[in-house]
C-alpha cells in the first residue's frame, strides 16, 4: 500500500494487555469502524510464529477497511504475515536494512527524540517519524519526554510527516494544537476503553482540528 501522510491521521496502537474482554480482531475493527487511520499492531514476549499469525489475521480486518497495518518492531513479522509496514525504534532494525529488503511501497516509520535521529530517519528512507512521548505514557512508564517546542522543532527539521505519540487522549491531545504534526498515535486512549468505536471517533475529530493543512 502506497503511503501517504493523510494515514496518520489517527494512529491506533494496539494494546497487548487489553481489558475491554473482547478479542484483538473485535477491538481493531471497532477502533477501525471509528474511524482509525492506521493501526499498528504491537506485541511482546510472543513467538515469530504466533505474531505472523496474528499480524495476518488483522491484516485482513484493515484491508477490508482499506487502511495499512503497520507491526511494531519485527520486521520479519511485517514481511511474512504481508502487513503494509514496519515502525522501529531507535536502537531496532536500521531503516536502511529495512528499505533495502522490503518492497518499494513497504511503509516505514522510524521513532525520533531528536532533531539529528530524525534526520537520520528521513535520509535512511523513513516515510514518516514518530515523535514523543509528548505526555506521560501509561503502556511505556520510563519513556524519555519530549516538550511542544521539542516536537515543532523536530517535526520541522524534516520534510517526512510527524506524528505525535505518548499518553495523548482526548482530554489532553488539545494541548497540540499548533505542532506541526500529521496525527497523533493511541494506544489506551482507544484499545483500554469500554466503547472503542466512540473514542476512536471522538479522536479522529479532535486530531482534524489539530492537522491544519492551512498551517502547512
Amino acid at each position: 500500500m502506497r503511503f501517504c501522510k493523510e494515514m496518520l491521521l489517527l494512529y491506533a496502537v494496539t494494546d497487548s494487555c487489553p481489558g475491554s474482554g473482547i478479542s484483538l480482531c473485535e477491538q481493531v475493527e471497532e477502533a477501525l469502524r471509528g474511524g482509525a487511520t492506521i493501526i499498528q499492531l504491537r506485541e511482546k514476549n510472543i513467538e515469530n510464529k504466533d505474531y505472523v499469525k496474528k499480524a495476518a489475521e488483522v491484516k485482513k480486518i484493515c484491508k477490508k477497511y482499506g487502511v495499512p497495518l503497520i507491526v511494531n518492531d519485527n520486521v520479519r513479522v511485517a514481511l511474512e504475515s504481508g502487513a503494509d509496514g514496519v515502525h522501529v525504534g531507535i536502537d531496532d532494525t536500521p531503516v536502511s536494512e529495512i528499505r533495502a529488503m522490503a518492497p518499494t511501497d513497504f511503509i516505514i516509520g522510524a521513532t525520533a527524540k531528536t532533531v539529528e535521529q530524525a534526520g537520520f530517519a528521513e535520509k535512511s528512507g523513513a516515510d514518516y517519524i514518530g515523535v514523543g512521548a509528548v505526555f506521560p505514557s501509561p503502556t511505556k512508564t520510563n519513556a524519555i519526554r519530549i516538550t511542544k517546542e521539542k516536537l515543532r522543532e523536530i517535526a520541522l527539521s524534516v520534510n517526512i510527516p510527524a506524528v505525535a505519540i505518548g499518553g495523548i487522549n482526548a482530554e489532553n491531545a488539545i494541548e497540540l494544537k499548533g505542532a506541526p504534526i500529521y496525527g497523533i498515535a493511541v494506544v489506551s486512549a482507544v484499545f483500554s476503553q469500554n466503547d472503542i468505536r466512540g473514542a476512536a471517533a471522538r479522536l479522529k475529530r479532535i486530531a482534524a482540528d489539530l492537522v491544519n493543512p492551512a498551517d502547512e
